[in-house]
C-alpha cells in the first residue's frame, strides 16, 4: 500500500489516477445530488415548526460541512508541503482554496437565508455566522497570496503558512454553537447515533451531504491536475501528453 502511495506521489502517477477517477465521482455525485435536492425539496414533508422553510438544509449543511472539511484538507497539506516539500501537497492547497471558499459562500447564503424566517434578519454577528465569514476570509486570503508570487513553490509555501494559521478558526466555526450564547442550532442533524429528523428528511440530506463531498473531489482533482500541469509544463511527459 504504501508503494502504491509513493507512486501516487509522482506527477505524472497522480495525473493518470486523477483522470481515471475524476468521471466517475463525477457521474455519482450528480446522482446522489439529484436524489436528495429533489427528494428533499419536493418531497419530504415539512417540518411541524419551520415548514417548507427547512429544505434549504439540503443545501446550506452540505456547503457547511465542506466549508471546515476543505479547510481541515487544506491544512493538512500545508503541513506535509511544508515538512515533506511534496509538490502534490502544495497543489492540494491551490486546488482546494477556491472550491473551499465557493461552498463558505453558498453556506453563508444560505443561512442567511434561513435566518431570515427563523431570526427575523438575515444577518446577526452571531459567533458561528462570524466564525464562517473569517473561514471565508482565510480561503479568500490563501488564493490571493497564490496569485501575488511568481514563483510557484514560494507560492505554495506562503499559502501552506496561512492555511495552518488559520486552522485555529476550524474548531471555533464548529463548537462556536457551544461555547457562546449562539441564535444558530446545535449541530444535531447529522448526529447519527441521535437522530433528530424522520428518515424520510435524513436519507435525502445524507444523499446531499455525500453527493457534495464526492463533487468536491471530483473538482479538487481536476483543479491539482491543471496544477500540476503548470508546474510540469517542461516536463517530457506533458509534453508527450500535449502532443497527444
Amino acid at each position: 500500500m504504501w508503494t502504491w502511495f509513493h507512486r501516487l506521489a509522482s506527477p505524472p502517477s497522480f495525473y493518470r489516477f486523477a483522470d481515471r477517477v475524476a468521471p466517475w465521482l463525477a457521474v455519482a455525485a450528480l446522482l446522489l445530488l439529484g436524489y436528495g435536492l429533489f427528494a428533499g425539496l419536493w418531497i419530504a414533508p415539512k417540518d411541524y415548526q419551520q415548514g417548507d422553510a427547512f429544505r434549504i438544509i439540503y443545501v446550506h449543511v452540505p456547503a457547511a460541512a465542506l466549508s471546515l472539511s476543505l479547510y481541515t484538507g487544506m491544512a493538512i497539506a500545508g503541513v506535509v508541503a511544508l515538512i515533506w516539500r511534496i509538490k502534490l501537497a502544495e497543489c492540494a492547497i491551490v486546488a482546494l482554496a477556491p472550491i473551499g471558499a465557493s461552498f463558505t459562500a453558498l453556506a453563508l447564503v444560505t443561512g442567511m437565508l434561513w435566518g431570515k424566517p427563523m431570526w427575523g434578519a438575515y444577518w446577526v454577528w452571531d459567533a458561528r455566522l462570524t466564525s464562517e465569514l473569517v473561514l471565508l476570509f482565510l480561503y479568500l486570503g490563501v488564493i490571493g497570496l497564490d496569485q501575488a508570487f511568481l514563483d510557484r513553490r514560494a507560492a505554495a509555501r506562503a499559502c501552506a503558512l496561512l492555511a495552518i494559521v488559520g486552522a485555529v478558526n476550524v474548531p471555533i466555526v464548529k463548537y462556536s454553537v457551544e461555547w457562546w450564547n449562539s441564535l444558530h442550532q446545535a449541530s444535531t442533524i447529522l448526529k447519527f447515533g441521535k437522530p433528530t429528523i424522520t428518515a424520510e428528511m435524513a436519507i435525502p440530506l445524507y444523499a446531499s451531504l455525500l453527493g457534495a463531498y464526492l463533487l468536491a473531489g471530483m473538482a479538487a482533482l481536476r483543479r491539482m491536475q491543471n496544477e500540476v500541469l503548470l508546474r510540469e509544463r517542461r516536463a517530457g511527459w506533458v509534453r508527450e501528453l500535449t502532443a497527444v
